[in-house]
């Protein structure tokens, strides 16, 4: 940075304040006297033939407007579905002949108010004729019957990539068998929407993290163009992936409000969030070769996603992100990944913070505890030994990708320093010695995950008041946009923040834009905003020399005012030339499109301490040390609180938090009351730190950091809890690592469990 430059500082959000007093706009906040309301009929039911709908009494029932059925041409057509696996198993927009998953949609009910309509769809009468029911994901893969019409079996998409042999010439092998286990988004609001066909252009506001991708879905499924939808999305409430794009509900509910003519509105329930926003499933078997001085030879990994009951999104990151990201840190010179995508008779899987990343670094990271167990090494020698060296890069992954910049072993070691991880052993040790029932868990992990830039759409205008506005087409719910991109906007401008405004998430102010997923938004976004305001500079540098009769060349732009260049006298304000332009009939205005920016790779190493209770089971969180590289920093506090975030999700999934069907696929946490998830009394505080490795993908040598605390905290948990009670023969235990989980392991140490991988036979 600059000296003097606001950039690299922490600047409090911006956007706060107005959350924080109650002033934020939601979803449910837009409603008017006279909307109606939209309440889904859902299957009780995991797997069934529907035989019969009966609606008529519903349809007489007070305030109803109408109720719609798979009959009904909004309900009629079936859906392209997020990252789709396989067109086989696209999802209806009604349920057709066949229910897939407790909680699919069967009919609609729209009513004058809520209440009539949640009373209106307890009317109607829905004939189910059981079928078998598939939860688990290993069964789901051998599966041969024809569940989807044209496709035998479950397995919507397979494939192999890599070595042949990759454990050829290993002198040893580790193994084991594990389940990333599938969990519940869990948002403050659900999904939501507001249809208005009475405005022009017709406008619908969605909690959605991609704006102009769902008006996009909008014009495909209506017939309209672009140019004539409207989607904004106002304050969201939480997303991590799970309200990428729009939904299938959604969709329902705009074709519905469009045949009465009416503005209607839907938002989920709790209860149906959290059966509609799930991520992670991933079944895996990892096996690592070595030679005799503890380094990796060859890596093979069988991945198992689950998709849920229609083929999308979540599923495929299998076959996606973790089949990339299967390199992680490591120097590895082989690697045979198998991946497969199946459905089960479960809830639709999406994206969980990190999407697939997070999957790959968990077990790379418990494969290292094993190695570091079969050699007698302390785990942080296996990793030292193992780590890609800052020489090696840019360095090509045996996966594909070329991992931009890195400094993995100065990321491990000043996270082992903050951690002074000899004095925890110390302590550890004494405890054990002692005989104590509290036994402390020092738990590691190294990462390198990847976030997706790419293209960006950004604006910028300075307004003759002095003010200036800056668009971009990413779509912020809760990041801090508002903030860093008003930081360099007014860095350049030298104006303060408070006088850069910043607009988003509307379709009529920002015309494109690729939203917010993958960590992308200051890697994109940011560096949009940047070039547009260098661009507008210059016009602005051009029109000052104008009016300060000297050439652009010496006319400079110093502390906010414009003047000629070691000529004291005349100045001019931003004011003064955006108001010589507006009276030129030219506002002071550009519109930019960045078209750099491809994927960075930010990575870190983390420590974890826990205290677990031999007698109970019980697992206590104690420490996190993160040490996280996300490239330069733009606002350091920004980066913190992604940070805390993102660990407290990653804890959260190692020690705490797992989505459970039975075997005929009713969902057995289907609320808070059974769903663990942490409250306040149950976190830490998280000592963040990091380093700094530019990258020169794009002009601001900025990373992600929206996901990767998630990635490196969970493995780092799951690991400590292990490292707590290796020495009484405990090698492996399952996420989450709950008290009962916890406790049978002490009284009956489980081996690491392993069984042969299925055969996954490539699809075209």
């Amino acid at each position: 940075m600059r000296p003097g430059s606001i950039l690299g500082t922490e600047v409090r959000r911006l956007e706060d304040p107005e959350l924080l007093t109650g002033a934020g706009t939601f979803i449910a906040n837009l409603v008017q006297a006279g909307d109606a309301h939209a309440v889904f009929v859902r299957s009780p039911l995991a797997h069934a033939r529907v035989s019969g709908i009966e609606v008529s009494e519903a349809r007489n029932a007070p305030g109803v407007l109408a109720v719609f059925t798979r009959e009904d041409q909004v309900g009629s057509r079936t859906l392209p579905g997020y990252w789709e696996v396989n067109p086989a198993m696209r999802r209806p927009a009604l349920a057709g002949e066949v229910v897939r998953y407790v909680g699919e949609p069967v009919a609609l009910v729209i009513a004058e108010s809520r209440a009539q309509a949640v009373d209106a769809a307890e009317l109607v009468d829905v004939d189910y004729d059981p079928l078998p029911v598939i939860v688990d994901i290993e069964e789901a893969v051998r599966a041969a019957e024809e569940f989807y019409p044209g496709l035998q079996g479950l397995v919507g998409r397979a494939v192999r990539s890599g070595a042949e042999e990759p454990l050829s010439g290993a002198s040893r092998v580790v193994r084991v068998r594990t389940l990333n286990q599938r969990i519940a988004t869990a948002p403050m609001e659900g999904h939501a929407l507001l249809a208005d066909p009475t405005a022009a252009p017709l406008t619908v506001w969605v909690g959605t993290q991609q704006p102009h991708d769902s008006r996009e879905t909008l014009a495909t499924d209506t017939g309209l163009g672009p140019d004539e939808i409207r989607v904004i999305a106002p304050h969201v409430g939480g997303g991590f992936g799970g309200k990428a794009g729009i939904v299938p509900e959604a969709l329902v509910v705009v074709r519905a409000a469009r045949e009465l003519g009416r503005r209607v509105l839907w938002q989920e329930t709790r209860s149906e969030a959290m059966l509609s926003m799930h991520g992670r499933g991933q079944l895996q078997w990892a096996e690592l070769g070595l030679d005799d001085d503890a380094r990796i030879t060859g890596l093979r990994l069988t991945l198992v996603g689950d998709c849920g009951a229609y083929g999308g999104f979540g599923g495929g990151f299998g076959t996606g992100p973790t089949r990339m990201m299967a390199q992680g840190p490591y120097l590895i010179p082989q690697i045979e990944v198998r991946a497969a995508a199946v459905s089960t008779n479960t809830a639709p899987m999406g994206a969980f913070r990190g999407a697939g990343r997070p999957e790959a670094a968990a077990i790379l990271e418990r494969l290292m505890d094993l190695a570091a167990l079969e050699f007698g090494l302390p785990p942080e020698e296996v990793r030292r030994r193992n780590l890609i060296p800052a020489d090696r890069f840019p360095f090509r992954t045996q996966t594909g990708p070329t991992y931009d910049t890195g400094e993995y072993h100065a990321a491990l070691e000043a996270a082992l320093s903050h951690a002074d991880l000899d004095e925890l052993r110390t302590k550890q040790q004494r405890r054990r010695d002692s005989g104590a029932t509290r036994l402390l868990g020092i738990g590691l992990s190294s990462y390198v995950e990847v976030t997706f830039g790419g293209g960006e759409y950004a604006a910028a205008e300075v307004h003759t008041d002095g003010t200036a506005t800056v668009r971009a087409g990413t779509s912020a719910h809760g990041q801090g946009h508002a903030t860093s991109f008003a930081m360099l906007a007014a860095d350049q401008l030298g104006l303060p923040v408070a006088s850069v405004r910043y607009e988003q998430s509307d379709t009529a102010l920002v015309p494109r834009g690729g939203g917010t997923g993958g960590s992308r938004s200051l890697q994109s976004g940011g560096s949009a905003v940047r070039q547009a305001v260098a661009i507008l500079i210059e016009r602005a540098r051009s029109l000052a020399a104008e009016l300060l009769e000297a050439d652009a060349a010496d006319v400079v732009l110093e502390d906010g005012q414009w003047q000629v260049a070691g000529v004291p006298g005349a100045t001019l304000t931003w004011a003064q030339v955006a108001t010589a332009a507006a009276d030129r009939g030219e506002p002071l205005a550009v519109e930019h499109d960045f078209t750099g920016g491809g994927q960075t790779f930010p990575f870190g190493s983390h420590v974890a301490v826990v205290e677990v209770d031999t007698e109970t089971g019980r697992v206590r969180p104690l420490r996190l040390v993160a040490v996280d590289d996300c490239g330069v920093l733009v606002n350091p506090l920004l980066v913190a609180g992604q940070q805390h975030g993102g660990a407290a999700q990653g804890m959260s999934q190692a020690l705490w938090e797992e989505f459970v069907y039975d075997q005929e696929g009713n969902p057995l946490t289907g609320s808070f009351a059974d769903y663990a998830m942490p409250g306040a009394a149950d976190t830490i505080l998280f000592e963040t730190h990091n380093t700094v490795t530019p990258t020169e993908v794009n002009p601001l040598g900025v990373k992600g950091i929206g996901e990767s605390a998630t990635i490196g905290s969970t493995p780092a948990f799951w690991n400590a809890v292990i490292d707590a009670l290796s020495h009484l023969g405990v090698t492996h235990l399952e996420m989450p690592c709950t008290p009962a989980r916890v406790w049978e392991a002490i009284q009956r140490p489980p081996g690491t469990p392993w069984s042969e991988p299925p055969h996954l036979e490539p699809t075209s």
